[in-house]
């Protein structure tokens, strides 16, 4: 009984920080939620969520908020996903009715997402290309720059100035275009991430370090040639959050616009049993997103775009609930916009 009073304990923590911004205290506990029990036995319960590392006393306030774990553990146990409301519904219909082409019902799409949850929206745009890897090339620069070019089957001609921890001679960069053309031909621009310890292991050991920042280099080409790129909507709410991320929003909105970052995060972001895929926190694995949560839900796997995400981007303290509601049915409602037409 403890142990699901304590996720009561939880929850009320989570949904008062949320809406209030205010650590929260046993006393207002036992005042704003129905938990049958004394504030003492909630001071305990207190205890064991911090001691779990769910919650923590921000400088020396008597009240607690929620940790990245702590918003995940509320954030899993949210079973069912609740319906929009008929006032959103019908700002989902007028989708239909406003949109003249393709490119303008995404615009749509992603600026009613941002006005619904509050947050950034970001839309993955799907490129439906079936490019391959026709050939890699590193060119020197300088004595630590090289230019990495990649060449599609498309035609296309993509490239990246990196910079080197050593100096090579052409000789040597020579050997990792060769090793990297010869590995990675005919591979396709959406078969990610690549395979780069087998890369790295084909060359002599010392320009593996090299090899490392090249491969890295030829990956980040890919990512940006098989999406177009992401629309995005809503960014003036982030400075509606500058209480929550603090010094945090200068880097935030440079990860924003740094569309590779972006686009690497929802690749990689798995849907759970509710077709949502969330990241929080350190999740995200970028230091400028640490402050941040990403709530997101694939769309349009009907019409060829397998794998494309739809979601929001906003401070971890975020109304989880109703985001992932609006996320969700927004993919959902896409793709079946998509389908018919």
């Amino acid at each position: 009984m403890s142990d699901t009073r304590r996720l009561q304990v939880l929850r009320a923590i989570v949904e008062d920080y949320v809406h209030t911004r205010e650590p929260v205290g046993s006393r207002a506990l036992v005042e704003r939620h129905d938990l049958e029990v004394s504030p003492a036995t909630i001071r305990n319960d207190m205890a064991h969520l911090e001691e779990e590392g769910l919650i923590a006393a921000p400088h020396t306030s008597a009240g607690r908020i929620p940790t990245d774990l702590g918003y995940r553990r509320f954030v899993d146990k949210i079973t069912e996903v609740r319906p929009l409301s008929a006032a959103e519904r019908r700002a989902m219909d007028t989708l239909l009715e406003t949109a003249d082409d393709h490119d303008a019902m995404l615009e749509h799409t992603v600026r009613l997402l941002a006005m619904l949850t509050n947050q950034v929206a970001v839309l993955q745009h799907p490129q439906r290309s079936t490019a391959k890897i026709r050939h890699v090339d590193v060119v020197s620069m300088s004595s630590h720059k090289v230019l990495t070019i990649v060449i599609l089957s498309s035609g296309k001609v993509e490239q990246r100035m990196v910079t080197l921890a050593e100096a090579i001679g052409d000789d040597s960069l020579h050997r990792i275009a060769q090793v990297l053309s010869t590995e990675l031909h005919q591979r396709s621009i959406s078969a990610l991430p690549l395979p780069n310890d087998t890369l790295i292991s084909r060359v002599e050991p010392v320009l593996r370090p090299s090899m490392a920042i090249i491969a890295q280099a030829v990956e980040t080409i890919l990512e940006s040639s098989r999406v177009d790129r992401i629309i995005m909507a809503g960014t003036a709410n982030l400075a509606r959050s500058g209480r929550d991320l603090g010094p945090s929003i200068g880097p935030i909105l440079e990860a924003l616009e740094e569309q590779v970052v972006l686009l690497r995060l929802l690749t990689e972001m798995e849907q759970d049993r509710r077709g949502l895929s969330i990241r929080i926190g350190h999740e995200t694995s970028h230091d400028s997103l640490m402050e941040t949560a990403v709530v997101a839900a694939q769309y349009g796997s009907q019409v060829g775009a397998e794998g494309a995400k739809l979601g929001v981007v906003g401070p971890t303290r975020m109304d989880y609930g109703s985001t992932m509601s609006a996320v969700r049915a927004m993919a959902r409602y896409l793709s079946r916009i998509l389908s018919e037409g």
